[in-house]
C-alpha cells in the first residue's frame, strides 16, 4: 500500500481536476502547484532554502497559467522538493512519516498528465463508449440488411 496508495492519489486527481472544464482547468491546476510548493513553509526544516523554493514554484505557477508543460514542470520541482525532504527526514505532513515519501510518488502521476497537455480522460472514455455503440449499431445494420430483419435502434 505505501507505493500503491500515492499513484492511486495521483490517478484520483487527475479524474477529479478533468472535471473542470477548460481553460480553468489549466489555471485552476496552477494555483495548486502554487500551493504545493508553499506547502513546506511551516517547518519543513531546510531553512531559508523553504522559501527560494516558495519562490521558485511561484515563478513556475505564473507561468504554468498559460501553459500546462510549465504545470508539469511544477509537478515535477515538486518531486524532487518531496524527495529532498524525505531523505532529510522532514515529512510535509509531521505526523506521517512518509508523506513526503508518498508525495514524491503521487506528484509525477499529475506531472506526467499535465506535460501530456492536462487532457480529460473523460473525453476519451466517452469517445471510445461512443464509437464502440456505433459499431454495434453499424454491425446490427449490416446483418439486417442480409437478413431482411429492422436494425436494431439505440
Amino acid at each position: 500500500m505505501r507505493y500503491v496508495a500515492p499513484i492511486v492519489i495521483g490517478l484520483l486527481y487527475v479524474l477529479l481536476m478533468s472535471l473542470i472544464p477548460e481553460p480553468h482547468r489549466r489555471r485552476f491546476n496552477a494555483v495548486m502547484v502554487a500551493g504545493a510548493g508553499a506547502a513546506y513553509l511551516s517547518g519543513g526544516g531546510l531553512g531559508g532554502w523553504e522559501f527560494a523554493f516558495t519562490a521558485l514554484s511561484t515563478y513556475v505557477a505564473y507561468k504554468g497559467l498559460e501553459s500546462w508543460a510549465w504545470i508539469g514542470v511544477g509537478w515535477l520541482l515538486h518531486t524532487a522538493w518531496d524527495v529532498v525532504h524525505w531523505l532529510k527526514g522532514h515529512p510535509i505532513v509531521p505526523f506521517v512519516h512518509d508523506s513526503s515519501f508518498g508525495c514524491a510518488l503521487c506528484d509525477p502521476v499529475i506531472a506526467v498528465w499535465c506535460l501530456g497537455g492536462g487532457r480529460s480522460p473523460w473525453t476519451r472514455i466517452r469517445s471510445r463508449t461512443r464509437t464502440h455503440r456505433t459499431d454495434e449499431f453499424a454491425y446490427a445494420g449490416r446483418s439486417a440488411l442480409r437478413t431482411g430483419d429492422t436494425p436494431l435502434k439505440e
